[in-house]
């Protein structure tokens, strides 16, 4: 076996990010992924290294659903999968025949889900949208008011890939264990408002104000233009680590209450320190102390770094570029690195005996 999932069919009519990354996550543990595309293929293939990774592994066909035999086609081979996904806007499945009930009808036992940015009812539901999107109305770009924080890793799609891949073989173990289908609503503003919503400023006992920042906790410029981050957050051993190695000993006694309320104040002298510091000598010191400290990275540094080599997170794909392998480990079906997507249409002879 090449993966834990080997030997469940996806039909997977996803395009752009969330739903190929999620599809993606399931190849990688041995699905069989068949993906259906639009004539002219999904719009992600205009960016070809990305849409490399987001096609490892999967097939594909070419199907225009508006077309009556190639909807036929559709159901046919839905018949046979064990799960559906879409990324349409709500209802437009249902317009071309491959929504839910079209779907079920030829398979009752199928894991059908839809990955859309917003879900499938509300108010918003219709709106289109993408990363940004969903990251605004979620409040993940400014979630305790004040500057906005725009990250540039596309957070948004990524977490709406990964809670799909989760709900998806959370349905299919469902299926298995009570013998009927599910239903599968992924909106990835919903993801990140579950992430953004429950917690509001955070308070820590002892602390008589919502926390905004903590003493030791954030990223500090070096000497040579480096930065490195360092994570404490309430542990006094860890405390007491990082005064040592940057001769703070003044404030080793502080208790964590005390600490917070002189926030700005150790954290100016902790950064003053850093500063006439090079990267390597911060790191050896802090590290020395075991403190939580780790070197600020950009993507070649990242894809250079002996750790990610070591554990195979980056590995080299055929055409000897850097490459990202399967997004976690198991021992005893550790999967297959995800890189090689297929050219459109490249399985249209084998899937579809009667096209052309």
């Amino acid at each position: 076996m090449s993966g834990h999932l080997e030997g469940l069919r996806v039909l997977d009519l996803t395009i752009w990010r969330p739903g190929p990354y999620a599809t993606q996550l399931l190849a990688e543990q041995g699905a069989d992924v068949l993906k259906v595309e639009p004539p002219g293929g999904d719009p992600m293939r205009s960016m070809p290294d990305l849409f490399d990774i987001l096609g490892a592994g999967k097939r594909s066909v070419v199907l225009d659903l508006k077309r009556d035999e190639d909807r036929e086609q559709c159901l046919e081979l839905a018949a046979s999968a064990d799960v559906f996904v879409e990324s349409h806007r709500p209802g437009v499945a249902e317009r071309l025949g491959v929504g839910h009930d079209a779907v079920r009808a030829r398979n009752p036992a199928i894991v059908y889900a839809s990955v859309s940015g917003f879900g499938a009812s509300g108010p918003l539901a219709g709106l289109p949208g993408h990363d940004i999107n969903y990251l605004a109305v979620s409040g993940a770009l400014r979630p305790l008011g004040g500057d906005l924080t725009h990250p540039t890793v596309p957070i948004s799609d990524l977490a709406g890939g990964v809670a799909a891949a989760y709900a998806i073989t959370t349905a299919c173990l469902g299926a298995r264990l009570h013998g009927h289908g599910e239903r599968v609503d992924v909106s990835v503003t919903d993801v990140l408002a579950t992430w953004v919503g429950p917690v509001g400023p955070v308070r820590m006992v002892g602390v008589d104000r919502p926390l905004r920042g903590a003493p030791g906790y954030g990223a500090f410029p070096t000497n040579d233009g480096g930065h490195v981050a360092i994570g404490i957050m309430n542990e006094d051993h860890f405390w007491v680590g990082l005064c040592r190695a940057l001769d703070l000993e003044e404030y080793e006694r502080l208790d964590n209450p005390e600490r917070n309320r002189r926030l700005g104040e150790i954290n100016g002298r902790i950064a003053e320190v850093i500063a006439a510091l090079t990267r390597a000598d911060a790191l050896e010191r802090l590290e020395a102390q075991d403190v939580p400290v780790s070197p600020v990275l950009d993507r070649e540094q990242m894809l250079a770094h002996p750790h990610f080599r070591s554990r195979g997170t980056v590995v080299q794909t055929p055409d000897g570029r850097p490459g990202s392998g399967p997004l976690v480990r198991f021992e005893h079906q550790p999967g297959r690195a995800p890189h090689g997507a297929p050219e459109l249409g490249a399985h249209d002879a084998t899937w579809l005996p009667r096209a052309g």
